[in-house]
């Protein structure tokens, strides 16, 4: 099990806050006001602040480093990416996956029915994470795991915006439920077909709902 340093955490929690817009895009972050929230030392912040740099997440100013996050077009061009190269994972997928790790693909579908069912949609947002970062995972690749996780991450608040309808919420859930039935069929092109349409279909109905419009 890999243990995470101290750097690392402090990265996953400013990334988080930067993705949801705890931090808003504008605002300045200084090595010692992320040092006094978070109660750690400098030299784990400077660490975090500059990958969080080499990730286009901020920039750095004479003021401190400025929060950029994610706009609306970054958004568009993720889901571009993710309907063409999404589908090419899910076919290396059902070329691989075993009895043991499609159990798991079907337990964060089961999962998010049931957090469905109670309207929690925190709960649904981190099954879907964690259904992509499965299917990513079991791929085969570290390729496709690298280049998509990181992409699926960082619409995290677009995600979260998208499954509060919930009627997106049910139909993302079936998409899933059929991207894991062409997986289970050892099935390639129709899970290449069904996971390049889930993606399509996530991008449309932001589309739909103005969330380019009014998330800024």
């Amino acid at each position: 099990m890999i243990t995470k340093t101290l750097a690392d955490q402090v990265y996953d929690k400013l990334e988080h806050d930067i993705l949801t817009e705890v931090y808003k895009r504008g605002e300045i972050l200084t090595e010692l006001s992320v040092c006094e929230a978070l109660g750690v030392s400098r030299t784990p912040v400077r660490e975090a602040l500059q990958r969080l740099e080499q990730d286009h997440l901020i920039e750095n100013t004479n003021k401190g480093m400025m929060v950029l996050g994610i706009n609306p077009a970054d958004i568009e061009i993720i889901y571009e990416i993710r309907s063409r190269i999404e589908g090419l994972a899910a076919a290396a997928c059902a070329k691989h996956i075993d009895a043991a790790h499609l159990k798991e693909l079907k337990d964060t579908v089961d999962l998010s029915e049931f957090y469905l069912g109670k309207g929690d949609t925190e709960k649904i947002k981190e099954m879907d994470s964690l259904f992509h970062d499965l299917f990513y995972k079991y791929s085969g690749s570290t390729v496709f795991y690298d280049t998509l996780m990181p992409l699926h991450r960082k619409a995290q608040k677009f995600r979260l915006l998208s499954v509060s309808y919930k009627e997106r919420a049910a139909q993302s859930i079936n998409e899933h439920k059929k991207i894991i039935a062409a997986i289970e069929a050892g099935d390639p092109v129709a899970a290449e077909k069904a996971a390049n349409e889930h993606a399509l279909h996530a991008k449309e109905h932001l589309k739909k709902i103005h969330a380019f419009e009014s998330i800024l």
